[in-house]
């Protein structure tokens, strides 16, 4: 019985070094990751280097080789999974909302979520707004762009219901260009003066949706979005 024992001790373990092989790969590519967003944020993916991303992550850059074959690589790889992530985030921003919700609530809940998805990765700026980005990263994230566009003008659908199609796509682009523009300003700024921007973005949203809202109900006051 000792030598069965014995021998199903050892078929388990050679089941269980692929999985922990496996485990330790993939901390390796988080790290790598971690510190590819880290370098791609500090000086843009142009500037970066697979030097610079193994010296951030503390391995060797034989270590990275193993894992990537390039940057473009590791960008593809991040990209994919940061804009996955986005995803999530707008399913929930722009859920559509009842008909009573106020405008500078439902502006204010879908800002607040964006802005926290761009501050806790400041990379996502970095890599889908670069100058010389990996041509599937520009592929996935107009992709992406345009399902963004279609759900804001869902969300927008609840508080313009009688508005044609083709005003729904146009307001749509401007509030989207305008959060862009916003962001940039959110994202070079920290503490309070972060904070003062993220209200000045929300304020310019409701004042420009505001007329066009009109008298629906749960209308905000617009003493409220003046201070």
């Amino acid at each position: 019985m000792s030598a069965n024992r014995e021998k199903d001790d050892q078929v388990q373990q050679e089941k269980e070094q692929p999985r922990r092989r496996q485990a330790r790969g993939e901390r390796r590519i988080a790290q790598l990751l971690e510190a590819a967003a880290t370098v791609f944020t500090t000086t843009g993916y142009t500037a970066a280097s697979t030097n610079a991303i193994a010296r951030e992550a503390g391995v060797s850059p034989g270590t990275l080789y193993q894992f990537f074959p390039n940057k473009e690589a590791i960008a593809i790889e991040l990209g994919d999974r940061l804009m996955h992530e986005m995803r999530e985030t707008y399913g929930e921003a722009l859920a559509p909302v009842g008909p009573a919700t106020p405008l500078d609530e439902a502006v204010g809940s879908a800002v607040d979520r964006f802005i926290a998805f761009n501050c806790e990765h400041p990379v996502f700026f970095a890599l889908m707004h670069g100058p010389d980005i990996p041509g599937r990263i520009a592929e996935e994230h107009d992709a992406l762009h345009a399902t963004l566009l279609s759900r804001i003008e869902d969300l927008l659908s609840s508080f313009l219901p009688d508005a044609v199609p083709a005003d729904l796509t146009r307001t749509a682009h401007m509030c989207l260009g305008m959060y862009k523009v916003g962001l940039e300003l959110v994202l070079g700024h920290e503490g309070a003066e972060r904070d003062a921007y993220v209200q000045e973005l929300k304020n310019a949203l409701i004042r420009y949706l505001d007329p066009l809202v009109g008298d629906r109900p749960g209308r905000p006051d617009p003493a409220r979005t003046a201070t």
